[in-house]
């Protein structure tokens, strides 16, 4: 009996040298395979945000712009931004750029928080100390009252926004990062074309030829009676969170870089009706962006959010939020009349600048 386990024992120990063998194969695989994406994906850098990579001009390639942007916001080829949510996603840089003497990027993103504007903001201010221009556009993600929203449902990637790039490397340990590198591979080699302007403008609204005034009436609040019975006012130190951050921001830029605040055209069904609370909620976020304005010298603020004919024709819209090519043109044409610090007078906006 013992004879016949000892002659066994050779046999299983082979077995097992050869399974040992076959596992630190298959891991050593396995690390040299990661190894290889990994190094594929940092050389890429689909986002443009790491301290190495293959010297190339990244263009935005992914539709989550907290990811594409954070990039573009640190380009050279740009000395100008647009900070913003959807609402000034319409504004074309190359509108703007003869009049403010400047290269603008297009940074809006869509349904960013306040928080979030501002967090790509310090990343444009930090590459770009001096900047030719700002242009943030407000609305009412600026003037809530309630507790202060950082983030959105869409990931938000911090690690891209911190003044070291190093971080940003744990980010590339991704399915995402991988299937974006191979994107941004794509497009850097002539394969596929960027999702977005390599100023950051894309058209992102069904074209013009599509445009039904009908569907597009379901999607806009009726317009609200002229007066309201119950007139609520709102004091002008009512606490909006944002607002502490906009402040920073509008603290934070120097002083030779021309600032425009814009309040973008909402539709004037969904602005609250005249005297209610939300109303004067909104009239408090104005004078406290007036406020900052008087402490920055040479700051112009633009209100297209109120009554206007803009807001006022259901078909300048899509929805409550997305004005249509033409009115887009009309508020274009103001900021660059602002950056010679004369917008001008009309029934669209009010200056209210100090």
């Amino acid at each position: 009996m013992s004879s016949s386990t000892s002659s066994s024992d050779p046999d299983e120990a082979r077995e097992h040298g050869a399974w040992r063998r076959f596992f630190l194969r298959a891991v050593a695989t396995a690390a040299l395979g990661c190894a290889v994406v990994y190094g594929f994906v940092v050389l890429v850098d689909p986002w443009g945000v790491l301290p190495f990579h293959i010297p190339a001009e990244r263009p935005p390639i992914s539709t989550n712009a907290r990811f594409a942007f954070a990039g573009l916001a640190r380009s050279q080829s740009f000395d100008a931004a647009i900070i913003g949510t959807s609402t000034s996603r319409m504004l074309r840089p190359a509108a703007l750029n003869e009049a403010f003497e400047a290269r603008f990027a297009n940074l809006a993103m869509n349904a960013a928080t306040a928080y979030e504007q501002s967090r790509l903001f310090e990343v444009f201010l930090r590459a770009h100390p001096t900047p030719r221009a700002v242009v943030i556009g407000l609305d009412h993600v600026w003037c809530d009252a309630g507790p202060l929203q950082r983030y959105t449902p869409r990931d938000f990637p911090e690690s891209f926004y911190e003044a070291s790039p190093w971080p940003a490397l744990r980010e590339m340990l991704s399915f995402y990062a991988v299937q974006e590198a191979g994107r941004q591979f794509a497009v850097l080699t002539g394969l596929m074309r960027p999702r977005y302007g390599r100023d950051g403008y894309t058209r992102f609204l069904p074209p013009e030829d599509r445009y039904d005034a009908a569907r597009a009436a379901t999607h806009l609040p009726p317009l609200p009676p002229e007066t309201h019975r119950h007139i609520e006012t709102a004091p002008t130190d009512l606490p909006l969170p944002p607002m502490a951050l906009l402040d920073r921001m509008v603290t934070a830029t120097p002083a030779p870089t021309t600032l425009v605040l814009v309040f973008m055209p909402r539709w004037l069904g969904s602005q609250g009706a005249p005297g209610s609370g939300s109303a004067a909620v909104t009239e408090a976020c104005k004078r406290q962006v007036v406020a900052m304005a008087r402490a920055r010298p040479g700051t112009v603020v633009l209100d297209y959010w109120r009554a206007s004919p803009i807001t006022r024709e259901p078909t300048n819209y899509w929805d409550e939020m997305h004005y249509r090519d033409a009115i887009a043109e009309r508020i274009e044409a103001p900021l660059s009349r602002a950056a010679r610090g004369a917008p001008g007078a009309s029934e669209d906006y009010v200056d209210l600048t100090p």
